[in-house]
């Protein structure tokens, strides 16, 4: 097995071999671009000056976890506080709506050089899944310069690589054919959204899923409907799109460390975790310049993985995304995840995406799933998802003390495909 492509690019940056990288190195050169980032912040972002302004040099990197948190809602309020280089210099702004039924869209700002460190990462990192002469399908958005679909394309360009942006799935039997047509033999998508398309027999020789949480039920459904790879990428536009992908090994995600220094924290008291305890994650930027984040709360939680990875890398691995710290809800059995639905659901033959409510009624809890079928199916499917969700325990607990009401909504087959980029978490009503 190959050595993630990940550990020789980062030694080029530092300077050695990629066989004598070790962690002392990599850890003495995120202590000095911490030191950099948190100069550049303090002297030019207003939001940081007043926030970290007198705190004096990071003595080492443990030092990092007395620094106060930079949230959502930070960003939210005014990101213009954030630049620490002129809007001239700013060549792609980014909005995200928020996933919540209120609040301020987020606005991130990305400089040119900003966004060549991200086609530098998705150039290396695509490197373990094609190469010269391979065809991509890029199944997100991209018809905008400095998208995410347009980064991606350029840098698989720089591998030899034919990229195709898509834009997101609307008609899976379309783009069925482009595959086909174009010769395709990779892509690159949402996994809810490329799960649509594993009804069809497709050439495909690997497959990646980038979010920030991959169900390991759509990737399993995958790799046994085309008989390919399939690596998942983690990543959000905070980051400045990549966090992190698999290597061959498929046993978990080599971050970018190059750019990214990441802690995993506990959400309710803010301290930092023993290693390989589930907590969320936290990152601070190293080398952006156009907008600096330290240490921001991403929302999202996982772990890091102590073991060494089969690869051989001595990368830091994070494992699989089990959802949001606000993806949960507080049922009677005990608390609900979403990752927990998405394991039991998305097996179920035909299944595209469901969606789920939490409301109260008359003193018990209901949850209201909208489940989304493939076209041509046949049959009630209300028995199999119910069916489904009873292997849940927490459901299955609920339930069975009457506490709990389930309303099951099937959409009707041949319905239009939820195309959105959305973080899925479960709803409060």
């Amino acid at each position: 097995m190959k050595i993630t492509p990940l550990q020789n690019w980062l030694a080029h940056k530092l300077g050695v071999s990629g066989s004598s990288l070790n962690r002392e190195t990599l850890e003495q050169y995120q202590l000095q671009k911490l030191r950099q980032t948190m100069e550049l912040a303090v002297q030019h972002s207003s939001f940081y000056r007043k926030k970290l302004g007198g705190r004096g040099t990071l003595a080492n990197l443990a030092s990092l976890k007395d620094l106060p948190f930079t949230t959502a809602a930070d960003i939210r309020q005014n990101p213009l506080r954030f630049l620490c280089v002129s809007q001239d210099e700013i060549s792609r702004v980014v909005t995200l709506t928020s996933s919540g039924t209120t609040g301020e869209p987020k606005r991130l700002y990305f400089t040119k050089q900003d966004q060549e460190l991200t086609i530098d990462f998705f150039q290396i990192g695509m490197s373990t899944l094609v190469g010269p002469g391979d065809t991509v399908l890029i199944l997100l958005p991209g018809q905008l310069p400095g998208s995410v679909g347009d980064l991606l394309a350029q840098g698989l360009a720089r591998l030899g690589v034919r990229a195709i942006p898509h834009g997101l799935l609307t008609d899976p039997n379309q783009t069925r054919q482009i595959i086909l047509e174009q010769g395709v033999n990779a892509l690159v998508g949402i996994p809810t959204q490329v799960l649509a398309l594993a009804r069809y027999p497709l050439p495909l020789k690997s497959v990646l899923l980038s979010a920030d949480y991959v169900p390991r039920a759509i990737s399993r459904e995958l790799a046994q409907s085309w008989g390919c790879q399939v690596f998942s990428h983690y990543g959000m536009t905070e980051m400045g799109l990549g966090g992190g992908v698999e290597c061959a090994a498929l046993a978990g995600y080599h971050l970018r460390e190059a750019d990214l220094y990441f802690e995993i924290i506990n959400p309710d008291t803010g301290q930092v975790v023993p290693e390989g305890e589930t907590g969320e994650v936290v990152f601070t930027t190293l080398t952006r310049r156009g907008m600096p984040l330290i240490r921001y709360r991403t929302g999202d939680l996982a772990r890091f993985i102590p073991e060494p990875c089969p690869c051989g890398s001595m990368l830091r691995r994070m494992g699989q995304v089990k959802g949001r710290v606000a993806g949960t809800c507080q049922l009677a059995g005990g608390r609900l995840r979403l990752w927990e639905l998405d394991e039991a659901l998305f097996p179920v033959t035909g299944l595209l995406n469901f969606t789920v409510t939490l409301s109260r009624t008359n003193h018990r809890d209901r949850l209201t799933i909208v489940v989304q079928m493939a076209d041509g199916m046949n049959g009630s499917m209300q028995e199999v998802v119910r069916a489904a969700l009873d292997t849940v325990p927490t459901i299955q607990r609920a339930t069975r003390q009457g506490s709990l009401e389930i309303c099951l909504e099937i959409l009707p087959r041949g319905g239009a495909l939820q195309s959105t980029t959305a973080k899925r978490l479960i709803k409060h009503l």
